[in-house]
């Protein structure tokens, strides 16, 4: 019986295309393979220095377990291994927030807990309980001498960008954010969307108000021309895919739609999964121009559709985004197996939408709107199908999976707290002779 292929099965932007990207890539700083500065030359298993010279921070937004087996059973099927399951070290951590009044967490109070170690009510960025900026894990890469980066399919100016380069108390304030990062925290590289939030009302920028994708997306910066602003700054701005792969010097700003970088909608109202850049050539251009630094990097990649479309009920695009996240982890690995002093991570800040994966059943109905169910699905590799079931539109409470490799990455196994996974990194960038 030959083995019917999934729906889901990699194109030429796959593993392979990644590998090919990233063995472009100069060494990071310019070195030789082996040399003494910086980590565990063992990849991360446990002997050697645990000091990483990079990080490469690779979040799935809203990424729980059960999308995780989503994106493996629909792309490489039962026998198949994605690139994120393939690093050496896994655990879980915990995703609670402090929120007074909510008992699950949102991205912001999330994120925070992952760039700062301290627990935070939702919606906050970058700030504790009492709205005190609290330092993040790339102001710490910053002030120890290595450059840094933002990737995201999101806006920039995001939730979980924000928390780790702005300090807010309402996650909304987003033009405030892309001010604190070109005044504050000064990222290299920026890569994402949200072009609207950096241009004031009336003045287009490079991606039209109002287009016929989303009439609602237009200009609405409260803090002037900010993209002069970043220009001002020695920023080279690039608006698509071209003017990435053409931009030189050493910081880097992109924005790459008005918005996020996809169309969250239900399944066939208009839902769209395209970013005018995919996640891995943003985090390839970045790391081109990151590792130029002697000192090392660290850079936040995030894929964001995996939330965005989860809270829609919408497997299909569900799935498109994780598959983007794990060719851009493919990618990261590829880097680290030439940079061994490179820690690499992988973790959901929360899951959502409460994800089932089901055998195909007609009598099993449970749900209806937000909650019916989804599919059927092709299994990868199988002539069989299965079902993805919802029960709810928002996030759930449950501990998401993370995986590491790399120096320091053993300290990311087993049980933890989110705020254990900033710890974990710290510890990993910190200069000798402290921790």
């Amino acid at each position: 019986m030959q083995a019917r292929r999934g729906r889901f099965s990699a194109g030429t932007t796959g593993v392979a295309a990644a590998a090919a990207l990233v063995m472009l890539l100069p060494l990071a700083g310019g070195g030789e393979r082996g040399d003494d500065r910086g980590g565990d030359r063992g990849g991360g298993q446990g002997h050697g220095n645990d000091r990483a010279r990079n990080v490469i921070f690779i979040q799935g937004d809203g990424l729980g377990l059960s999308h995780r087996e989503l994106v493996r059973l629909a792309t490489v099927g039962k026998d198949g291994q994605l690139a994120m399951d393939s690093l050496e070290h896994a655990g879980w951590t915990t995703t609670d927030s402090a929120d007074p009044e909510e008992a699950v967490t949102d991205s912001a109070a999330g994120a925070t807990a992952f760039a700062s170690g301290v627990r935070t009510y939702n919606g906050a960025v970058g700030v504790d309980v009492d709205g005190n900026p609290v330092p993040t894990l790339l102001e710490a890469a910053r002030d120890a001498g290595k450059a840094t980066g933002l990737v995201t399919t999101a806006q920039v100016t995001d939730a979980t960008p924000a928390a780790f380069g702005a300090h807010v108390p309402d996650r909304g304030d987003q033009s405030e954010i892309a001010r604190q990062l070109l005044e504050g925290s000064r990222p290299d590289v920026v890569l994402g969307g949200g072009e609207d939030w950096w241009y004031p009302a009336g003045d287009p920028g490079a991606w039209e108000d109002n287009p016929a994708k989303d009439p609602t997306e237009q200009s609405k910066g409260t803090k002037g021309n900010l993209v002069e602003r970043a220009q001002g700054l020695g920023y080279t701005y690039v608006s698509d895919a071209e003017g990435l792969a053409d931009a030189r010097g050493r910081k880097l700003l992109g924005l790459f739609a008005n918005e996020e970088m996809f169309e969250q909608r239900n399944e066939g109202e208009g839902d769209l999964y395209e970013p005018e850049v995919p996640l891995v050539d943003m985090t390839a251009k970045a790391l081109d121009v990151l590792s130029r630094d002697r000192d090392g990097f660290f850079l936040l990649v995030e894929e964001e559709g995996v939330d965005e479309f989860a809270h829609r009920s919408n497997a299909t695009r569900t799935i498109q985004a994780g598959q983007a996240l794990d060719e851009t982890v493919a990618l990261a690995l590829d880097f680290q197996k030439r940079n061994r002093d490179t820690l690499v991570l992988v973790v959901g800040d929360h899951a959502t939408g409460g994800l089932a994966i089901e055998n195909v059943d007609p009598e099993d109905e449970g749900g209806e709107g937000a909650t019916a169910e989804d599919g059927p699905f092709d299994l990868a590799g199988s002539d069989l199908q299965f079902t993805v079931d919802w029960t709810t539109g928002g996030h759930t409470g449950e501990a998401t999976p993370i995986t590491a490799q790399g120096p320091g990455a053993a300290r990311l196994a087993g049980a933890q707290r989110n705020t254990d996974v900033h710890d974990a990194v710290l510890r990993a960038i910190e200069p000798r002779g402290r921790g």
